[in-house]
Order: C-alpha cells, then sequence, then structure tokens
C-alpha cells in the first residue's frame, strides 16, 4: 500500500454506468476507498478541492468542461495523481498522449464495446496503477521535451539527416543494418520519460534502438508518431520483419510482444501474440531476452521507471551475456518499481538519474567503438 492508509479515490466521468463501475471494481481492493464521484471538470474540482484525495480517474470526454481542461487545473492547482480512463479510439489515444504531456500519471482504455460485461478485463490494471500512483506528485513528470544543448547549425543538420533518413529507410529497406542495440523496457511515466530523453539521441547514432512501453494496442503508434516530431531519430510502431538499423527506435505495438532475430538481411523485430508475461504483453522481459541471445556484449539494456518487475530478469540475462546495464535511479522515476527490482538482484551496472540516461547511453556506445576499433560503429558526438 503507498500511503499506510486507504487510498482515497475520486471517480470522474460523464456517463453514469462508470460512475457506477469503476467506484465497484476499486472498492473490492481493501486498501482503496472511493470517496466522490463527478459528473464533469467543474463539479471535479470543487470535490478536488474540498476532499482533497490520493488519486483522481478522469474520463477525458465530457460536456462543459472537457478532460484535457480538467487535468490542467488539477494538476496546477492541487497536484494530485491522475489516471486517465481513455476510450479506445483513435481520437481517444491522441488525447490519452496529450493528457500525459500534461500531467496524467497513467492511464486504462475502455473496452470497445458492452461495458458493463468488459469492464472486468481492465479492472486488474485499474486497480493497480491506482495503487501504484499514490503518494506520487506530477512534479515527478517530464512534462515537456528535453531541448538539448546544440547550436542551432548543428540542430538544423542533425534535423535533415533525420528527414533523410525517415525518408529512406523502410521496413525491409536497405538501411545499414545496426550491429550494436540499445533495448528499453518502460511503464507508468514512461511516455514522459521517453519524450525527454530521445530527442537528446542524435541522428547520426550508431546503433538501433528497441523499446517496450506497457500500452495497449491503439496507443502505441500514436505514441510513436509523436515521438518521431520531436526526435532527430526516426521513431515508429515496429511492424514484423522491420530491419533494426542505426539511428531508428522501434516501440512494440500494444498486445505484441517485440523480440530482434539476426537474419541473412540483418538482424528483424518479430512480433507475436503469445501469453504475456509477467502481466504484460509486450514485455521488457521479452524483448531483453532476444536482445541477450542475439547481441550479446553488443548491446545496451535500459530499464526505467514503472510498477511491478517485468523486465528485471530479463535485463539480468542481457548482463550475464556481456550487455552494459543500466536502471533509472529512484527520486526520477514516477513509480520506482521495475528499475528497483533489477537493482537489488544486482543486474543494473549503473543507476542514473533521468536527466544522464540519454549521455550513459551515447558513451556506452562509444565505449563499444573503442572496443572494436572505432570505424562505422563510433557513438555520434
Amino acid at each position: 500500500m503507498a500511503l499506510g492508509r486507504k487510498i482515497r479515490v475520486l471517480v470522474v466521468d460523464d456517463s453514469a454506468l462508470m460512475r457506477k463501475l469503476i467506484p465497484i471494481i476499486l472498492q473490492k481492493d481493501e486498501d482503496i476507498e472511493v470517496v466522490a464521484t463527478a459528473v464533469n471538470g467543474i463539479f471535479a474540482l470543487q470535490k478536488a478541492e474540498k476532499l482533497r484525495p490520493d488519486v483522481i480517474t478522469l474520463d477525458m470526454d465530457m460536456p462543459g468542461m472537457d478532460g484535457l481542461t480538467t487535468l490542467k487545473h488539477v494538476v496546477e492547482r492541487f497536484g494530485i495523481p491522475v489516471v486517465v480512463v481513455s476510450s479506445l479510439t483513435t481520437e481517444g489515444a491522441e488525447h490519452t498522449m496529450k493528457a500525459l504531456e500534461l500531467g496524467a500519471m497513467d492511464f486504462v482504455a475502455k473496452p470497445h464495446h458492452e461495458i458493463s460485461v468488459h469492464i472486468i478485463d481492465i479492472a486488474q490494471s485499474l486497480i493497480a496503477k491506482v495503487k501504484a500512483v499514490a503518494g506520487s506528485s506530477p512534479e515527478k513528470l517530464h512534462v515537456s521535451p528535453a531541448v538539448p544543448e546544440f547550436s542551432a547549425d548543428v540542430m538544423k543538420r542533425a534535423a535533415e539527416r533525420a528527414a533523410k533518413a525517415t525518408s529512406e529507410l523502410r521496413p525491409y529497406g536497405a538501411g545499414k543494418s545496426a550491429r550494436n542495440v540499445v533495448a528499453i523496457g518502460i511503464s507508468t511515466g514512461g511516455p514522459n520519460a521517453l519524450s525527454y530523453f530521445l530527442p537528446k539521441i542524435p541522428a547520426d547514432f550508431q546503433a538501433g534502438i528497441l523499446i517496450v512501453q506497457h500500452m495497449p494496442a491503439g496507443f502505441t503508434e500514436v505514441f510513436a508518431n509523436r515521438l518521431n516530431k520531436i526526435c532527430r531519430i526516426e521513431v515508429k510502431e515496429a511492424r514484423d520483419g522491420d530491419i533494426v538499423i542505426h539511428g531508428r527506435a522501434l516501440v512494440a505495438p500494444g498486445g505484441k510482444h517485440l523480440k530482434v532475430k539476426k537474419t541473412a538481411i540483418g538482424a528483424i523485430a518479430m512480433l507475436s501474440e503469445s501469453s504475456p508475461v509477467n502481466g504484460h504483453r509486450p514485455s521488457a522481459d521479452v524483448l531483453f531476452r532476444s536482445v541477450a541471445r542475439e547481441y550479446g556484449k553488443r548491446a545496451v539494456g535500459v530499464i526505467m521507471t514503472g510498477m511491478g518487475e517485468d523486465g528485471a530478469e530479463g535485463i539480468g540475462e542481457m548482463k550475464r551475456a556481456g550487455a552494459r546495464t543500466i536502471a533509472q535511479d529512484e527520486s526520477s522515476s514516477v513509480v520506482f518499481g521495475m528499475p528497483r527490482v533489477a537493482i537489488e538482484r544486482g543486474y543494473a551496472e549503473k543507476v542514473v538519474s533521468l536527466d544522464n540516461i540519454a549521455e550513459e547511453i551515447v558513451g556506452a556506445m562509444g565505449d563499444m567503438a573503442k572496443d572494436n576499433g572505432g570505424g562505422e560503429y563510433a557513438a555520434a558526438k
């Protein structure tokens, strides 16, 4: 339990059915108490000010004051952690990504249809996320992308290289297959953390990047596209058979595991819908284990903010295979679950703040280049 007492929750949703079902779900956990519900943002702010709940669950699509406007007020005025309850639509995904940028801690997706029947599908996830963020603060989120400290000329050249790479390097394309790879596992707080440090990676970064962000199907493509707009490397949702190439990050699709396999044409991304691992699909453990097997010492594993222990054993396998391993530290993690477990088990060679993760990754690639005589595998400076 996060607070040493019951976690007090305010449920905000314009649907009478959801205002009934969400409290029933949450209060099945003995550590949670729903103190009130609200039909829209105006009433939500009034009740938040009066009751000061520990967590707010927030619908995005509401009449009057919508979810995004409500969220901005909650974060700025009260600093209460918010879990968004989002619709599974393209518009819903866009609104959810914006909500995470504005300070929402995490989200769950409403079922497609027959909500009263399928709401149980998100029950465990909603309870876990409410408990994970209770006691935390939106201040721990980096809610705007970092601006790397480079000159305007350098930034312009980097943007031109990134644009050229994006136009030329297609799935199954002729891009240079990456000899080195960075594998990242991340969960709660991840969208903001990735938006903060990935823009620091140089456009001519001489490694491929593979990312497992715990996120349901329908949201990862929107998330990858948003990252692509702010990064100098190319970022895209992974497709089965994508070649792992220099200067491109592949994000595991929601609902599918991501693995890597070396072939005659280079290392390729492989997707599967096999059973969830540690309760997740995609799972960081699945990615890390495949990277350990295929890349060994030519890899860097990074485990970051998130609840649970997904990725801990996988990054341990990477370390045993000779890979460099990095964990995000507690002070910069929204939820210090995944990295904590990896650190406690002795699998993290370095523990660093979010501010320094990009530097550590680029530095590790530089070390690999020195170990292998430099040349085309040298990390970009």
